[in-house]
């Protein structure tokens, strides 16, 4: 009987590779994952303010008009504490017609309406660098012609080193997880296969009433600090 070799040789190969993948399969997924959050805190080195000025007038021109003389009121109170023009943006203008509900008349479709004039609602977003002057700055605001509550968000000017920080400590405690999960199951914890984050920031302090009144000193303000987080997920193999 005549054997052929290749086709021999080829049924041998196909042969030890099915015996062989599966058991690489099986290694590759003898895997541990993890993950871990770090943070950090710091004194944040700027504040960001959202200040409205809200109008009404019988017309949109004098509403307009009424709401610009305040703002630009604001503007230049802004200017005179140091706040630089590139940290000083329009965010928000809007203008809207208001009406008043009147008693329904029996028998009558739906609800009848007057007309009252219109509303003209301006908003400016300030970046104080020197957050030592955001009291300041609000009750100038206020005394000026913002009637209407905004927000204060505390930041920092350059949060990376901040985040290094929480990084680090995030992978210290990933890499702790893991090295405590390899011991309790009896194996050895081998190389990082794969290592992601996400980050992100404590939110704002909010600063909100429905009218903001003037008051005879500077309006009190905590800073406060700004915690930043990251989680990392990892993942180790597991050495032979």
């Amino acid at each position: 009987m005549e054997i052929d070799v290749k086709s021999f040789l080829c049924r041998c190969v196909l042969v030890l590779l099915t015996a062989v993948f599966p058991l690489a399969a099986q290694a590759d997924d003898a895997q541990i994952e993890v993950s871990a959050t770090g943070s950090a805190a710091g004194a944040p080195d700027m504040a960001v303010l959202t200040l409205t000025v809200n109008r009404e007038a019988p017309t949109a021109g004098e509403a307009v008009d009424a709401s610009s003389a305040a703002m630009a009121q604001v503007l230049n109170a802004m200017r005179s504490l140091g706040v630089a023009d590139r940290d000083l943006q329009t965010s928000g203008f809007s203008i809207h017609p208001n009406y008043a509900h009147l008693q329904r008349v029996p028998g009558a479709d739906g609800q009848a309406r007057r007309f009252t004039g219109y509303t003209v609602r301006n908003s400016l977003t300030v970046r104080l660098r020197d957050v030592g002057r955001v009291g300041e700055a609000l009750d100038a605001a206020v005394r000026l012609g913002v009637n209407e509550g905004g927000n204060i968000a505390f930041a920092n000017q350059d949060p990376a080193p901040l985040l290094d920080k929480a990084r680090r400590r995030a992978v210290k405690a990933a890499m702790g997880k893991a090295r405590t999960l390899a011991d309790a199951a009896g194996v050895r914890l081998g190389s990082i296969l794969e290592i992601a984050e996400r980050s992100r920031q404590s939110q704002p302090l909010p600063f909100a009433r429905a009218e903001m009144a003037m008051s005879d000193a500077s309006v009190p303000v905590a800073s406060g600090e700004n915690s930043y987080q990251v989680t990392v997920e990892m993942t180790f193999a597991i050495a032979e």
